[in-house]
C-alpha cells in the first residue's frame, strides 16, 4: 500500500513537473516575445504604422504663438498715423452652470447699453436667450483700454473681455485716401499705403514649443524650440502733421458750407518733391471703415480737364521758346479755326486790342490759342507737354495712379489744350509740372514716403532722395514766368485777386473748367457747375511751398463766385503752412513798416497796473491774457511801432487764461494773440474776426487749436462780387468750348 501510495506521489510529482515547464517555457515565450516587441518598438519607433515619437510629442509638447506686430506708419517727425494696439471685445456669458453669468438681464442691459450704443431692449433680448454666451455687436467690438476699464468698473456679473489686436489710426480722417486701411482681421489690407506697402508692413508670428506635464505645466527643457515673431517694417512718410491737420480742417469746413461733389487739395515742397498734404473730400475715417463712400484718392487716381491752370506750362513753353512778346497786342474775344470758334470766358465780349501779358491776367483762352497755333505750334505744344512730364504718369510712390489722356487728333486739340480744356491730366501731374516754375526750371519728382525701417534693428530698408526727372525750362523762363504769375495775383485785371495774402508774394494760376455731360454731348451747365482750382506758390522770390486746389461744383449762391471756397482753401493752408515753416514775414517784421505812433517798451516782470500806468494815454488797447500778477510776455515785443487802437496782448504768471472776445479783431492782432499764448490758429478768409471756435471766457492754455473766421465789409465788395457772379453765369451758357475764369 505504502509503495502504491509512492507511486502515485511520483506520478503527480512528475506531471507537476512537466506543468512547470510547460507553464516557465510559456512564460519565458510569452516574456520573449514581448520583450523582442518591445526592443522592436523602441528601434523602430512605430505601431501599425505611426511613429510612436510623433505620438508623444503631439500629447506632451506644447506649442505657443507668438505674434508679431504689423508695422507702423508715421508722419515726417515720427508721430504715428496707423499703429497696432490692444482692443477689447465684451461678450456675455449666459449659461446657469458657470460660475459666473448673466442673471439679471434688464439691469445689465440699462447699465451695459450707452456704452456699446445697443438700445436697452434689443439688449436685454440678447441676454435673455437660451445659449451659452453672446457676442453683443459691433458697438462692443475694438474698445479702448480707458472704455474697457470704464465697463469693467459697472461689476457686471457675466460679462467679459476678450483682448485682441487691432489696427487704430489715432489722427482719425487725416489724409485717409493716402494711408487706407487694414480690416479688423489684421490680414485684409485696403486701399492706400496700407495696401500698396502690405508686404513690408505684415508682420510674421512666430511660436515657442516645450514640454509639458500631464497638466501642461512646462518641464525644465533648456532646448525649447523657440521661433520669433518678425515685426513688419515701419514707414515713415513725408506728410507734416501740422501742415496736414490744418488742410483737413479747413477741407471740413468748406465741404459744410459748400457741399461740393468733391475736392483735392495738395501740398507740396517744389525743391525736393516732398508731399507735405494731400486731401480729399469724400473722406473717411478708416477706424470706421464700412462707412465710406469715396475709395478713390482722386490727387493721383482722377483725370480731368484742369482749365486754365494749364495756361502757366504755356507760357512757359513759349518764353521758353522764345516767341512770347507780353507787350505785342491781339484782338481778344473771338479766334476763329476752322470751323470752330474760340470764346473768352466773358461770353467772347473781350477786352478789346490788348497786349498778351494782359491776356495772361485775364486768362484770356484766345491768347492762348493764339500762342499754341501762331507762335509755337502744335508739334512744340506736346513737346512741352512731354517734357513737364504731362504725357506719363509721375511714378508718385502711391497706388493706383490715373494716366493723363492728350487729344491730339484735331486741328483744335492744341488750340484747347493750351488753355486746359479737351485734355485730361491728374492733380499730382500738374503739381510736378509746377515744380519746373517754383524751382529754376528743375522738375521734381513727387514722394510721400520718406523711408521705411526694421523696428527691431533700426536699420533703415529704403530711403527716398528727391529725384530730379528733367529741365524743361531754364531758370531765367521760370523767373520770368513767376513774374506774370505774381501779376495774375496782384493786378486789378488778374484773375486770381481772391488768392491775394496780405504780406506774403503768391503766384499762380487760377482754373475753372468745365465737366463733361454725362448724358450727352458738350458739358454741363448752371451756376457754380465747374472744376474750380487754383495752383499756386509762394514767396514769389524762392517758393518753398506749392498748394494746389480744386472744388468740383460747390453749392453756389448767387453773389457767390467759385473762387470763393477755392480760395479759402488755399489761402488758409498757404498762410499756415509759410508761417509754420518760418518762411513768411513775422510779426516783428511787418511792424517795422510802422513809421510812427506808440512804441512798445520791455514790459515782462511788471505788473498789469504799472503797464497801464505807462500806455493809457496812448490810445492802445491792453488785453491782458490771465489772472496773475506779473507781466510773463508781450506783443508786439519791445521796440515796436503801434498805430492808435491796436491791441498790446500781455500774458500773465497765471497757468490758464479766458479767451478774450475777438469779434472785430484784425489777423494781425489774432496772429500777436496766438504768439503771445503760444496757440495754433487756423484763419479763414480776410478782413476781421467774425466767429472764433473757442467760446470768449472759456479757460485756454497753451499749444490749443483755434479756428478763427475773418470777413470784409460786405459793402466793400458787393458791386465786384455781383458783377462777376453775373459773368460767370454767361460763361454757363455759351455755347463754344472755353474754359470760364
Amino acid at each position: 500500500m505504502t509503495q502504491l501510495w509512492g507511486v502515485r506521489m511520483e506520478i503527480k510529482r512528475s506531471v507537476t513537473n512537466k506543468r512547470a515547464v510547460i507553464l516557465l517555457l510559456l512564460f519565458l515565450t510569452i516574456f520573449i516575445i514581448l520583450l523582442g516587441r518591445i526592443v522592436y518598438i523602441q528601434t523602430i519607433k512605430e505601431i501599425k504604422g505611426e511613429d510612436l515619437q510623433a505620438l508623444g510629442e503631439d500629447r506632451w509638447t506644447r506649442t505657443q504663438t507668438l505674434e508679431g506686430i504689423r508695422g507702423t506708419i508715421f508722419d515726417r517727425v515720427g508721430s504715428p498715423i496707423a499703429q497696432e494696439l490692444n482692443s477689447y471685445t465684451v461678450y456675455a456669458i449666459l449659461n446657469k452652470e458657470q460660475n459666473s453669468y448673466v442673471k439679471n438681464a434688464e439691469e445689465t442691459a440699462r447699465k451695459l447699453s450707452p456704452y456699446i450704443d445697443m438700445s436697452e431692449e434689443t439688449l436685454t433680448e440678447l441676454l435673455s436667450s437660451d445659449r451659452f454666451q453672446v457676442e453683443l455687436g459691433s458697438g462692443a467690438k475694438n474698445m479702448t483700454h480707458e472704455r474697457m476699464e470704464e465697463i469693467r468698473a459697472l461689476n457686471l456679473e457675466g460679462i467679459y473681455f476678450r483682448e485682441e489686436p487691432r489696427r487704430y489710426y489715432p489722427k482719425q480722417t487725416y489724409a485717409s485716401h493716402v494711408i487706407g486701411y487694414t480690416e479688423r482681421d489684421m490680414v485684409t489690407a485696403r486701399m492706400g499705403i496700407e495696401r500698396s506697402l502690405d508686404d513690408l508692413l505684415r508682420a510674421e508670428d512666430g511660436m515657442i514649443q516645450y514640454q509639458s506635464d500631464r497638466k501642461g505645466i512646462p518641464l525644465p527643457d533648456p532646448n525649447r524650440h523657440i521661433t520669433p515673431a518678425k515685426n513688419g517694417y515701419d514707414v515713415y512718410l513725408t506728410l507734416d502733421s501740422n501742415i496736414q491737420t490744418a488742410l483737413e480742417q479747413v477741407m471740413t469746413k468748406v465741404e459744410e458750407d459748400y457741399q461740393p461733389e468733391k475736392m483735392i487739395a495738395i501740398v507740396a515742397d517744389p525743391k525736393t518733391g516732398e508731399i507735405l498734404a494731400m486731401s480729399n473730400r469724400p473722406s473717411f475715417n478708416p477706424n470706421h471703415y464700412e462707412q465710406i463712400t469715396n475709395y478713390m484718392n482722386f490727387a493721383v487716381s482722377d483725370r480731368f480737364e484742369p482749365g486754365s491752370t494749364m495756361k502757366m506750362f504755356t507760357l512757359a513753353a513759349a518764353i521758353e521758346e522764345g516767341v512770347y512778346n507780353g507787350q505785342e497786342t491781339y484782338q481778344s474775344g473771338r479766334y476763329q479755326i476752322a470751323d470752330r470758334t474760340i470764346s473768352d470766358h466773358n461770353q467772347g465780349r473781350g477786352w478789346g486790342q490788348i497786349t498778351y501779358d494782359e491776356g495772361m491776367l485775364r486768362s484770356s483762352n484766345v491768347a492762348f490759342s493764339k500762342i499754341a497755333l501762331e507762335k509755337l505750334g502744335p508739334p512744340k505744344i506736346y513737346e512741352y507737354w512731354e517734357r513737364f512730364g504731362l504725357t506719363q504718369p509721375t511714378g508718385i510712390d502711391l497706388p493706383n495712379e490715373a494716366d493723363s489722356l492728350i487729344a491730339n487728333q484735331y486741328s483744335i486739340d492744341a488750340a484747347t489744350t493750351a488753355f486746359g480744356q479737351a485734355t485730361a491730366v491728374t492733380p499730382i501731374q500738374q503739381i510736378q509740372a509746377a515744380t519746373a516754375i517754383a524751382n529754376n526750371g528743375k522738375m521734381m519728382k513727387p514722394y510721400i514716403i520718406d523711408r521705411i525701417v526694421n523696428p527691431e534693428t533700426k536699420t533703415i530698408v529704403r530711403q527716398t532722395e528727391p529725384v530730379l526727372v528733367s529741365e524743361p525750362i531754364s531758370e531765367e523762363t521760370a523767373d520770368q514766368v513767376l513774374d506774370l504769375l505774381e501779376q495774375v495775383v496782384i493786378s486789378p485785371e488778374g484773375t486770381g485777386k481772391p488768392y491775394y495774402l496780405e504780406g506774403f508774394n503768391v503766384a499762380g494760376k487760377t482754373g475753372t473748367a468745365q465737366i463733361r455731360n454725362p448724358d450727352g454731348p458738350g458739358y454741363i451747365r448752371g451756376h457754380g457747375q465747374n472744376i474750380f482750382s487754383f495752383l499756386g506758390m509762394a514767396p514769389k522770390e524762392d517758393p518753398q511751398v506749392i498748394v494746389y486746389v480744386a472744388v468740383d461744383r460747390p453749392k453756389l449762391e448767387f453773389h457767390e463766385v467759385g473762387a470763393d471756397p477755392t480760395a479759402m482753401i488755399f489761402n488758409t493752408i498757404m498762410k499756415h503752412s509759410l508761417q509754420y515753416l518760418n518762411i513768411t514775414p513775422t510779426i516783428e517784421e511787418i511792424e517795422e513798416n510802422v513809421a510812427e505812433g506808440f512804441e512798445t517798451a520791455n514790459y515782462v516782470g511788471l505788473s498789469v497796473e504799472d503797464v497801464t500806468e505807462q500806455v493809457q494815454s496812448s490810445e492802445i488797447e491792453i488785453v491782458v491774457l490771465g489772472n496773475g500778477s506779473k507781466i510773463v510776455a508781450q506783443q508786439p515785443v519791445v521796440g515796436k511801432g503801434m498805430l492808435p487802437g491796436e491791441r498790446l496782448l500781455l500774458r500773465t504768471d497765471s497757468d490758464q487764461a479766458q479767451m478774450p472776445d475777438m469779434n472785430g479783431w484784425s489777423s494781425r492782432d489774432v496772429r500777436k494773440f496766438a504768439q503771445v499764448m503760444e496757440m495754433n490758429p487756423n484763419i479763414f478768409g480776410h478782413g476781421y474776426v467774425t466767429s472764433q471756435s473757442i467760446e470768449p471766457g472759456s479757460t485756454i492754455q497753451k499749444g490749443e487749436y483755434v479756428v478763427i473766421e475773418l470777413s470784409t465789409p460786405q459793402s466793400i465788395e458787393q458791386e465786384e462780387v455781383t458783377e462777376e457772379a453775373e459773368e460767370a453765369e454767361e460763361e454757363q451758357n455759351e455755347d463754344q468750348p472755353q474754359v470760364m475764369e
